[in-house]
């Protein structure tokens, strides 16, 4: 199986982003500097070796979905966009974003899903509570399988139903 997935993200999100929320989000997208505050993913773990030949967790901070150029292994560009709707019922932002991921960043990438999920608007919702925010695949896949978020949790990403 594959060790590198493409991830695209195609959400609307409400309005009511904090300027904080939005700094973090472009941060993630690649479209702006790093915050000095993290909180909508806190926790990047990296396994780091000492001096001493010991290895301990780190905690690394990195954007999510900020890949560009050409894509390493699923073919076309890399790219993210974030603009401000007015037309969706309540203004709000639409997002999109095409990146490669591995699976060592899923519980990251994971935690940046369900928070645009809480976010997103409500033409992204299923009557179930399911959330719809775009698609994954597997580089060697020609067709890509839905990305939700179900009851706080992410599936088809990595993890197939």
């Amino acid at each position: 199986m594959s060790d590198v997935y493409e991830l695209t993200v195609t959400v609307d999100l409400r309005e009511g982003l904090s300027e904080q929320q939005l700094t973090e989000l472009r941060w993630h997208l690649g479209l702006g500097p790093q915050p000095g505050q993290l909180t909508v993913v806190t926790e990047f773990p990296c396994v780091v070796v000492d001096e001493d030949g010991v290895p301990r967790i780190e905690n690394e901070p990195r954007p999510l979905l900020a890949g560009s150029g050409p894509a390493w292994r699923t073919a076309g560009a890399l790219c993210s966009a974030l603009a401000a709707r007015d037309g969706l019922a309540g203004g709000g932002w639409a997002l999109t974003s095409r990146t490669e991921i591995h699976p060592d960043e899923a519980e990251e990438v994971g935690a940046l899903l369900r928070w645009l999920a809480e976010r997103a608007h409500d033409t992204h919702r299923r009557d179930d509570g399911t959330v719809w925010i775009g698609y994954y695949r597997a580089h060697e896949d020609r067709t890509p399988s839905a990305l939700e978020v179900v009851d706080g949790r992410v599936v088809n990403v990595l993890s197939h139903r």
